[in-house]
């Protein structure tokens, strides 16, 4: 087996992780001490929509369990308000408060600083671009494989 199979997996993991370290700084930056990385970053991909927490698990690719805690808390601290839905009672709807709008917009911000900073890494779009195309055809990748993958047969007692 080739190891760049496993550094582009190791450097994926890594990436995320200095990506959300850097969401923390900026937050410890703007003196936000109520919200943490992950949960800004919900905020930023919630955006102007209102959606289920179901439907923000699937768009941001966040732990189920991770995302009820996470909602829970940014409702606590009034970034988020969280709804039943009228057409149906099991599902909840969550959207941005006023609070969650304003930090949004300051994550929004902090994106785009980075996006005109990426030339002093010699980092081009096109360069993005290729990378992303790359990402997508992995993640295409491993949905089939998790298809693909056997289950045990069923014994019958």
């Amino acid at each position: 087996m080739t190891n760049a199979y496993l550094d582009v997996i190791s450097l994926i993991e890594r990436l995320h992780r200095h990506f959300l370290e850097v969401v923390k700084l900026e937050l410890e930056g703007l003196g936000i001490h109520d919200i943490n990385n992950v949960q800004g970053m919900m905020l930023f991909n919630i955006g102007d929509a209102e959606m289920t927490v179901g439907e923000l698990t699937l768009r941001g690719c966040y732990l189920g369990s991770n995302v009820s805690y996470n909602v829970k808390k940014m409702v606590e601290n009034g970034y988020l308000v969280q709804e039943r839905s009228l057409h149906d009672r099991r599902s909840i709807r969550v959207r941005l408060t006023g609070k969650g709008t304003m930090l949004r917009d300051r994550v929004s911000v902090m994106l785009q600083r980075h996006l005109e900073m990426l030339p002093q890494a010699t980092i081009s779009m096109d360069d993005l671009q290729a990378v992303g195309v790359t990402l997508r055809r992995l993640e295409r990748f491993w949905v089939r494989a998790g298809d693909l993958v056997q289950r045990p047969p069923q014994f019958a007692a």
